[in-house]
């Protein structure tokens, strides 16, 4: 668990340091870097995506899973309530960033098989590599939104600390494909709170959240049929 407690640690301080730098920025530079996260986003989910792809078995399962996520999120009226919630404490502006910000730091793949490899083999080399990434991602988040952003550290805790735990206990029966499902899945919920922050589209990114869970269900089906 040393690495993803770095990782957390390291969220927390570019939070921080972010939300100081932001006193000295004006509004225009301020949508300049909002801009920039939104260009970032686009290029780290697509890119995500690319790598991943080819290397899929069920190449159609991505489509499968973000419409069938996307219809049970949309049911549960996620992005709207979390959205509101948010709001509530910070303005839509943190809403949509804290969004943004949690995905990029929870969906990447050294977010995923960082945790797995350090709990199977004590490597945390992946999580370190991930908290330089996520320390200077934070910063520049928070530079925009603020220290709101912090609260995207506990939210890494509990999903890299899930990971640690069930690669812990299950590490040597997680097929590398059911990975690499995930991550194209990720890729495109990356790409859609690009589209939103750039004020391209607002894809409603949290109700496509579900998408997630759609691959680990179908590996099991097929595991138990």
């Amino acid at each position: 668990m040393l690495g993803t407690i770095v990782n957390t640690g390291t969220i927390i301080i570019g939070s921080i340091a972010g939300s100081l730098l932001k006193k000295g920025l004006g509004d225009k530079y301020q949508q300049s870097l909002y801009t920039a996260m939104g260009l970032a986003s686009l290029a780290l989910g697509v890119n995500t995506f690319v790598q991943n792809i080819p290397k899929s078995e069920f190449p159609v399962l991505f489509i499968i899973s973000i419409a069938l996520g996307g219809i049970i999120g949309t049911a549960l009226d996620l992005d709207g309530r979390t959205k509101k919630l948010i709001a509530s404490k910070g303005g839509e502006g943190l809403a949509n960033g804290l969004i943004t910000a949690c995905l990029l730091f929870c969906v990447g793949t050294f977010s995923i098989v960082g945790p797995i490899m350090s709990a199977t083999t004590g490597d945390n080399t992946f999580l370190y590599t991930n908290a330089t990434l996520d320390l200077v991602t934070s910063m520049v988040f928070a530079t925009t939104y603020g220290t709101g952003i912090i609260f995207a550290a506990p939210i890494l805790f509990c999903w890299q600390g899930g990971i640690y735990l069930v690669a812990s206990i299950f590490g040597n029966v997680i097929p590398p494909t059911l990975l690499c499902e995930i991550q194209i899945v990720g890729g495109v919920l990356i790409v859609a709170s690009g589209l939103a922050l750039l004020n391209i589209k607002d894809c409603k990114t949290l109700n496509l959240l579900p998408s997630l869970a759609v691959p680990i269900i179908y590996f099991l089906l097929l595991a138990l049929f």
